[in-house]
């Protein structure tokens, strides 16, 4: 098979496996939500992490040490407020489900991902076409999102569920799709360790990882925490479910991998595809994943009451997302 079109199966593999990440949850039984995403937040953020660093990046410690302490400081502190977008994205899947969360956080993600960096790092190209693409997606964004969020509320207003509880996970995917792109800047910021990690034997394929495990170990202090404090709030250590701890925990840890083997995978694929990698691989993988989230959320029926006509304004609503992403990708090559 050509290498370019291995490519593009292999980022549309990584959104798959990335779309498809909360669904071993629906398996989790007896397990409250905070247990549940702590036992996931280890294996993704922690344990996989490290592993790829150890097997993947030679020196990893002299890297670190040479590049000084401010550099990898900042690269955590972003990784911190990634954390909190991590916390909110599984707060609001629990809440709107996978198909509505999906769509609004990874839309918002990549909207406001792409327009901060711009203009706080390249403030002259705010007015040129570049800039202006990127805005129109971000307007693009929010009218999808405004879309999506009616579907939500008119299936809310036909089922049995505490009023306001839609709303409130409407705002907690809306703050996650705003603190999620702080990831972007972990790389931005932290490029001088991946460069050093390249100068000192590491492919630059790989490289990238020695930024991501700093800062999704970071980011993973923010999800632990508050994991741990509503753990000892709820008293929710014990399962309600005795004999479901194993399976729980391999659900758990299968979220972890297929999350963190999605970004893999895209990194593969994306280099496979050459120059077209950042053209290319961005928008295929983020419309893979969005579609893929889409599709679960349906077959699991989380929509499954839902009229037609509210079906058709989720549908609207994912098409314009999609359409944003497209415009967003275009405007991120200038």
């Amino acid at each position: 098979m050509d290498l370019f079109w291995a490519g593009l199966l292999v980022v549309a593999l990584g959104a798959a496996m990335q779309g498809s990440f909360a669904l071993p949850q629906r398996f989790i039984r007896g397990w409250a939500w905070e247990k549940m995403w702590l036992a996931y937040s280890i294996t993704a953020m922690v344990v996989i992490p490290w592993l790829l660093v150890a097997a993947l990046i030679p020196q990893a410690p002299a890297a670190y040490a040479n590049v000084g302490p401010a550099v990898v400081a900042r690269t955590a502190l972003f990784g911190m407020g990634w954390g909190i977008g991590s916390v909110l994205f599984g707060l609001g899947i629990a809440r709107v489900g996978m198909a509505l969360a999906f769509a609004i956080i990874i839309s918002l993600t990549a909207a406001v991902g792409s327009v901060v960096p711009l203009a706080v790092l390249h403030p002259d190209q705010v007015l040129t076409r570049r800039g202006g693409l990127l805005f129109l997606g971000l307007t693009v964004a929010i009218a999808g999102v405004a879309l999506c969020s009616k579907a939500g509320a008119l299936k809310e207003a036909g089922a049995a569920v505490p009023r306001g509880g839609f709303a409130r996970g409407l705002a907690i995917c809306i703050a996650s799709g705003i603190a999620s792109p702080m990831m972007n800047f972990s790389f931005a910021f932290g490029t001088p360790i991946s460069e050093e990690a390249v100068r000192l034997g590491a492919s630059a394929v790989y490289a990238s990882f020695a930024i991501f495990a700093i800062a999704v170990s970071s980011g993973f202090l923010i999800n632990a925490g508050y994991c741990l404090y509503l753990l000892k709030r709820n008293a929710s250590w014990p399962a309600r479910e005795p004999g479901a701890g194993p399976r729980n925990t391999l659900c758990a840890a299968a979220m972890g991998v297929l999350w963190l083997f999605g970004f893999f995978f895209y990194g593969f694929g994306a280099t496979w595809l050459g120059g077209y990698g950042a053209i290319l691989g961005w928008p295929i993988f983020m419309t893979v994943m969005v579609l893929v989230a889409n599709f679960w959320g349906v077959a699991t029926g989380e929509w499954k009451n839902a009229p037609p006509r509210v079906l058709r304004l989720l549908a609207a609503g994912i098409v314009v997302l999609i359409a944003a992403l497209a415009v967003i990708a275009a405007g991120a090559q200038g």
